[in-house]
Formats: structure tokens, sequence, C-alpha cells
């Protein structure tokens, strides 16, 4: 999944695809890299970013979504990435067939019947608190408080994904995001790709993105998010082998090439297990 941000305040790209041409070609060259999901954001969610009107938003999002799904070939799915229905029925009459909600449904009460009665695919996130009142991981005074994590943040996506269900959300229709970054200290992001494992056993598809997050700079010691391109590729790499569905990216090729060399390590090593079991017959 391709991060196209239409803003002009994200952490790492703000202002780089901010009108409808960069964001297009941008879009389009994600997929000629290999992206199978584009996920178009009128609003930035970093760390103390400012919200932005369901107005502006759609006036980002819907000219290049309509564009893109004129342009791109049909089997690839365009998302929008807003906590809004209003922004998300606007979305979805351009062409859109996801909604990536990283409010889980609880910024907009009616999100939940939008997304039952357009039967479109749904992202619910997990995260501590609105973006506004947030802080980048390794700038928390004392870390946010959880007893376990992982497990509580498991929990919480079950109970909205039971919730997002009960409102008539085909269960078929839902994918997770255990919400890296958002509201989750260094060690609790580490944490949670540790054990992403438990996370998958939900039994949900599972959407990921370390990309370019500040927690993996204070591993590598990177300042500038597009200087963690290689420590994205590693957590996404072992977020993959936890047997997540979808890893949320802004750097495509350098994700694809990584994911398609463990792709062809694993089928040899299922080969060469398959070869024994059958010598053992």
């Amino acid at each position: 999944m391709a991060i196209i941000n239409v803003t002009p305040d994200s952490f790492s790209d703000g202002g780089e695809h901010n009108d409808i041409e960069r964001a297009c070609a941008f879009a389009k060259a994600c997929v000629d890299d290999g992206a199978r999901i584009v996920d178009i954001g009128g609003e930035s969610t970093r760390p103390g970013a400012a919200s932005v009107s369901d107005a502006q938003q759609i006036e980002r999002t819907r000219p290049v979504i309509v564009r893109l799904r004129n342009e791109l070939p049909a089997e690839i799915a365009i998302s929008v990435d807003t906590t809004r229905a209003i922004v998300a029925e606007s979305a979805l009459d351009a062409g859109a067939t996801i909604v990536n909600d990283v409010s889980a449904g609880q910024d907009d009460s009616s999100m939940f019947a939008l997304v039952a009665r357009r039967k479109c695919g749904y992202v619910l996130m997990h995260r501590l608190c609105n973006p506004s009142h947030d802080s980048y991981s390794d700038r928390y005074i004392e870390a946010p408080q959880y007893c376990d994590v992982v497990a509580e943040v498991c929990n919480w996506l079950r109970d909205r994904a039971h919730a997002a269900e009960a409102a008539g959300i085909a269960r078929n229709a839902i994918a997770l995001d255990p919400g890296l970054g958002f509201g989750k200290s260094v060690e609790q992001n580490f944490a949670l790709i540790a054990r992403m494992r438990e996370v998958v056993a939900l039994g949900y598809p599972v959407v990921v993105s370390a990309s370019r997050k500040s927690f993996l700079g204070t591993v590598t010691g990177e300042t500038q998010p597009s200087a963690r391109v290689a420590a994205s590729v590693a957590a996404a790499l072992e977020m993959a082998q936890a047997g997540v569905a979808v890893v949320r990216a802004h750097d495509i090729r350098a994700h694809v090439d990584a994911l398609r060399v463990r792709q062809a390590i694993e089928a040899q090593i299922d080969a060469q297990i398959e070869a024994q079991i059958d010598s053992q017959k």
C-alpha cells in the first residue's frame, strides 16, 4: 500500500505531492514499482497536527481519486485515509473501495453505518489519542501507560472489529492496523513488531506501517525521515514473517524488492521441506 499524502504538513513528505499533478504522478510511479493499493490522505496524522475540515479534505483527495480511478489499472485498489464519513463517502463516489480510518470509527459515529451500506473495505487502526494531543515516539516525557501494550492493542482492536460487525460491516471487509507510532513509545513499538503474530492471530488481515517513523530513527540515529528507508524495510520484513497482509510504505520499490527476495527464499525452504517429506515416504 503506497502512502500518497496530499497535504502540506505530513511528517515525512508534507508538500511533496500537495497538488493533483504531483500526487497522481507519484501514485502511478508507486504502482509501477509494485504497489497494489494507493492510499490517498488529505489530513496529516503526524503528532501535533491540526485537524483539517471535511471540505478541505474532500478538495484535496477527490480530484486525485477521480483521476487515478480513470487512469490506473482496474486491479489497483484505491484507499482513502480519513476519519470522517462525509470525506469517505466522497472518496467512494469518486472510485475508492477502501476506507483507512485511523480512529477505528471513533471520530465519526456515522462511519460504521457508511461502510456497512457501501460494502467497502475498512481498516481499523489503534491509537491512544487524537494526533493533535500525541507526541513522536522518541519524545515522550513519560511513556504511554500500558500494562501490556500488545495484549491491550489486540483486545482493543478485537472489540472495535466486533463493534463494526455488529453495525453491519462484513467480517471479510475488515482489516486491522496496530497503529505503530500512534501513542506508543519506542520500546512499545518494537514490542508490537516483535509480537506481531499475536495481532495476526486475531483472524483479520493486518495492515502495518513502520515507514520512516521516529522510533526507527532512535535505533539507527537517522534524524531525517527520508533516510530511514533501510530501517523501514527491516521492520516490514520482520512483520511479513509474522504474517501481516499489507505493508503500507512511502518507498515502494525498496519494500517490494525486499519482500520478493523474502518470498523467493521461503519458496526454496518450502521446496526443501517437501522434498525431505517425500524422501521419507
